[in-house]
């Protein structure tokens, strides 16, 4: 049995291709869910009910750290999808663990924001405004998040199996959609921190 297994295998090997191409599909597909969202906040960003703007809430700097971070993560995800071809999966697993802890520093700096808004009594109830600044950065903290827990498993995957064409794959899936939070978060920085701040 476990003869024909093997030689199906070398029949038919695994081809990620499919796979990858899926992947965008879905990354085409947040794309309009996170073209909506800005959408909405660009109607909404003036609709303060009298409360604050966000010239007066946000911190620049602090938010330029969180910018400076995700980017670095984005370099070190991008080593570690350089290294999968390599004999070493440790090297790979190495530049996981750092894009690992830079997002996980990440989403902590964004949880304080939030704590520091709402401990001043600026919730997403108090205006319009910010209830599309919290949707908006808010969705992308919990894809940020839902990263994370991917490259937990696979970090795990390449510790159980090594580099096995199927880890290879999915390890190009998160690259990418890695990649693709950092781009969102340019625009999240240029659009409501850098435009709000001016």
């Amino acid at each position: 049995m476990n003869k024909i297994l093997t030689e199906e295998s070398h029949a038919h090997p695994f081809d990620g291709s499919k796979h990858v191409f899926g992947f965008w599909i879905y990354i085409m597909t947040d794309c309009i869910l996170f073209a909506t969202l800005f959408a909405v906040y660009a109607v909404f960003h003036t609709h303060t009910f009298g409360g604050p703007h966000a010239k007066e809430l946000f911190s620049l700097p602090f938010v330029l750290t969180e910018t400076v971070i995700l980017l670095t993560s984005s370099f070190t995800i991008g080593l570690a999808m350089l290294a999968r071809n390599s004999k070493n999966p440790q090297r790979v697993t190495n530049w996981l663990w750092i894009t690992f802890f830079l997002g996980c520093a990440f989403i902590a700096m964004e949880a304080q924001e939030f704590h520091h808004l709402y401990s001043e009594g600026h919730t997403w109830a108090t205006s319009a405004f910010l209830s599309s600044f919290f949707t908006l950065v808010a969705t992308h903290g919990l894809h940020v998040t839902a990263g994370l827990v991917w490259m937990l498993v696979i970090i795990i995957q390449i510790n159980t199996h090594k580099m096995t064409p199927l880890t290879k794959t999915k390890l190009t899936c998160l690259g990418l959609f890695w990649h693709f939070l950092d781009i969102v978060w340019i625009f999240v920085f240029s659009v409501v921190y850098l435009m709000g701040a001016i």
